[in-house]
């Protein structure tokens, strides 16, 4: 691809793709730290004023603005290193790592569905054995990519991830509460439930994402001979930020005014 060309696309996607992810991870944040606690104060005539006119117009935004994320970033992904020279070191195979780095992304999302269709009563579990495997993941990747890609790797599987949540277990669920809520009839078995997990599961992914996102800018980490540990140790860290985040929301101090 012409270069000139190259870094216009890159600066057209690369915009998209940030206005797109501060359209989402906002609403995301608005959903799971706000609009969650103050839905506990509802009564029934309330939910039935409230949830028909607000989380229409909230979801609308929330899955298109992680849609624009996705197909950005995935765009992104074809300009910066599939198709420029920062997606391997000179030992690596660049087809290898660009036929794993794709399908990754696609067996990802497909064993983390699988998985949290079976621990969902079991969130502790689930999540030690979530870690482990994005740990396996990051070494694994460490072996055919740059380090450099390996981070922005990471943070596609947790985007894809996330995407697939929206697009397939959190608004088709969420369509099935607001019809309930109109009727004012409970929602079906498990609706919820799930709704809510996967939200928090994204929320949860959400803020290691977006450093892996800038972690280009950092070369001492990504350059470094374990990158994989320092990729498991942000996870980790952004884990913990999130918790702490659920923590507060669950205060009175938010509510002050």
């Amino acid at each position: 691809m012409d270069p000139n060309i190259s870094e216009w696309l890159n600066l057209v996607f690369r915009w998209i793709h940030v206005v797109a992810g501060v359209m989402w991870i906002g609403h995301l944040w608005f959903f799971n730290f706000v609009n969650a606690q103050v839905a506990k104060s509802y009564d029934a005539d309330s939910k039935k004023k409230v949830v028909p006119e607000l989380m229409p117009r909230a979801l609308y935004w929330f899955r298109w603005g992680a849609a624009f994320t996705w197909i950005t970033g995935i765009l992104l992904l074809g300009i910066v290193y599939y198709m420029g020279g920062v997606l391997v070191e000179n030992d690596q195979s660049k087809g290898v790592a660009t036929g794993v780095g794709l399908v990754g992304l696609v067996v990802a999302w497909v064993i983390y569905d699988v998985l949290w269709k079976q621990m969902a009563k079991n969130e502790m579990a689930g999540a030690v054995v979530s870690f482990v495997l994005m740990a396996g993941a990051a070494f694994g990747l460490s072996m055919i990519m740059s380090g450099r890609s390996l981070f922005i790797h990471i943070g596609g599987i947790f985007g894809t991830i996330m995407a697939a949540n929206v697009w397939m277990r959190i608004w088709p669920n969420q369509r099935k509460i607001i019809a309930a809520t109109k009727a004012g009839t409970a929602p079906p078995d498990g609706v919820v439930p799930l709704a809510g997990l996967r939200s928090k599961h994204n929320t949860y992914m959400s803020v290691p994402l977006m450093f892996f996102m800038i972690s280009n800018h950092f070369p001492t980490v990504y350059g470094s001979d374990i990158r994989w540990v320092w990729a498991a140790i942000f996870i980790a860290v952004g884990w913990g930020m999130a918790k702490l985040m659920y923590n507060k929301a669950a205060t009175a101090a938010p509510a002050q005014f």
